[in-house]
Parts: C-alpha cells; sequence; structure tokens
C-alpha cells in the first residue's frame, strides 16, 4: 500500500497470472478516505502492541485467515442474500464497462491477462441493450425542422445527369 502515490500494488508473483498490479486508489475518494482511516487504526493499535502490523485489515493484528463468517454477516445485514466475493469482480467488470472505460484499462485494473476471460466477466443485460440502442437513436436523431422522409435517388448519375 503505497499512501504517498496512491495506489495499492501486488508485487509479481502473488497474483493468480504472477503479473504485479497497481490499484490507484487514490483516484476513488470514498476508498482512499477508508484505506486511510485504516490505516490510523492500524497505526494506534501498533502503538498500543509495541509491534509492526503488516496486514491492511486484521484482527488486532493477527492476518485474517477466513472471512467467511463476517462477508456472510455482512450480506444479511444489508439484506441481501448471501453472494460469493468473487462475485464483486463481475460487478467491477460491469461498473467498469458502464462507466466508459476502456476494455485495456478495464483488463488491466481487474487483473484479466485474456479477452476471453474478461468477456466471460462483461455480462451485457436486457436494460444495456436498450441503452445502447437510445444511444445510437439520439446519434441519428434528425433535427428538428428536417423532413421525416428523405426521397432515394434512383439509377446511375450517367441516367441522372442525362435526364
Amino acid at each position: 500500500m503505497d499512501f504517498a502515490g496512491g495506489v495499492i500494488r501486488l508485487e509479481p508473483g502473488v497474483t493468480k497470472n504472477r503479473e504485479g498490479r497497481e490499484f490507484p486508489f487514490a483516484a476513488q475518494p470514498p476508498l482512499a478516505d477508508l484505506l486511510r482511516e485504516q490505516r490510523e487504526r492500524t497505526s494506534q493499535l501498533e502503538r498500543e502492541k509495541g509491534c509492526i502490523i503488516v496486514s491492511v485489515f486484521h484482527r488486532q493484528g493477527r492476518a485474517i485467515r477466513s472471512y467467511a463468517r463476517a462477508w456472510n454477516a455482512a450480506c444479511m445485514a444489508a439484506g441481501v442474500s448471501v453472494r460469493l466475493v468473487h462475485d464483486l469482480r463481475r460487478t467491477a467488470v460491469r461498473n467498469l464497462e458502464r462507466a466508459g472505460v476502456s476494455r485495456s484499462v478495464a483488463m488491466k485494473l481487474t487483473g484479466h491477462k485474456t479477452e476471453a476471460v474478461y468477456r466471460r466477466y462483461a455480462i451485457t443485460s436486457a436494460a444495456d441493450l436498450s441503452e445502447g440502442v437510445a444511444k445510437l437513436a439520439v446519434l441519428h436523431a434528425v433535427p428538428v425542422g428536417s423532413p421525416s422522409v428523405f426521397p432515394f435517388a434512383t439509377g446511375t448519375i450517367r441516367a441522372q445527369s442525362a435526364g
């Protein structure tokens, strides 16, 4: 975690595809605030215990081994059925697509190495299709005052000019 640079850095070798990556959290102020608050709590606990805590999120200074119970409790408290944490990756891809983030940038942020795997996460809904058609309609909108029917030219250019 690089607070000065505003990035979360995963070093090469620790990710599934063995490649390092960075996530610029400073560009998302609520996330930056949450991480700073967590760092402050951790710093306070380090002073109280007289030790260095290497994990960003921990239980009283100890690395979290399993968060299944806490995750399930959070889902219940939010009033949603228990979901897989991995489902958030699909949500992230969907949000990046809806925000208009280029696919190459989105793939870097989510850690997808291939287009094929990325596309499996980029689910398109009926609402997405409707939104796409609506955008197309705006692009092809006829200006006010223009005729709604345009005559088509028939024949070849030679035939039209001859007669």
